[in-house]
C-alpha cells in the first residue's frame, strides 16, 4: 500500500457544479492514498464540451470520458510525479446514477484511478488491468469505500 508522500495539489473548477460537493480536502485525501512517490497534480473539473474536446484532441476519441490523465513525468528516475487529472462532471454524474452509487464514491474511485495512471499504471493489457484494479480496490478499501468492480 502507498505510504504518505508529499503532494502539491491544485484544484480547478471551471465547471463549478461539484465544487460544494467534492472539496479540495476530499481530493487531497483520495490522491494521497494512491501515491507511491511525491507528486504535483492539478485536478480539473470540466463540462462535457471541454471533456470531449480534450479526449478528441489528445486521444483521438470524439466523446467526453470520465477521467483523463496527462502525465508529464517522462523520466522514471524523476523524484516527483507530475500530472493533470481531468474529471468530466457530466459523465461522473451520469455514471454514478447508472451504477447506483453515491457521486462521492464514484469520484473517489476515478481520482484514485487517475493518480495510478499518472504513476505509470495502465489497463491496456489484461494483466495490467488486473494489477491496476486490485490496487484500486485495496486503496479504496483503506478510504472506506467498497470494491468499485463488484456487481451492485
Amino acid at each position: 500500500m502507498p505510504s504518505k508522500n508529499k503532494l502539491a495539489l491544485s484544484v480547478q473548477y471551471p465547471d463549478p457544479r461539484l465544487k460544494d460537493i467534492i472539496s479540495r480536502a476530499h481530493l487531497r485525501r483520495w490522491a494521497q492514498a494512491a501515491l507511491f512517490a511525491p507528486a504535483e497534480f492539478t485536478i480539473r473539473f470540466v463540462d462535457a464540451d471541454e471533456g470531449r474536446t480534450l479526449n478528441r484532441d489528445y486521444r483521438g476519441k470524439d466523446y467526453a470520458t470520465n477521467v483523463l490523465t496527462f502525465a508529464y513525468t517522462e523520466d522514471e528516475d524523476s523524484e516527483v510525479t507530475q500530472a493533470d487529472i481531468i474529471l468530466c462532471t457530466d459523465v461522473l454524474q451520469r455514471e454514478a446514477e447508472e451504477l447506483k452509487r453515491p457521486l462521492e464514491t464514484h469520484v473517489a474511485h476515478l481520482v484514485v484511478h487517475g493518480v495510478l495512471h499518472a504513476q505509470g499504471y495502465d489497463h491496456e493489457q489484461d494483466d495490467e488491468a488486473a494489477e491496476m484494479e486490485q490496487l484500486e480496490i485495496e486503496i479504496l478499501a483503506t478510504l472506506g469505500y467498497a470494491n468499485p468492480y463488484a456487481e451492485a
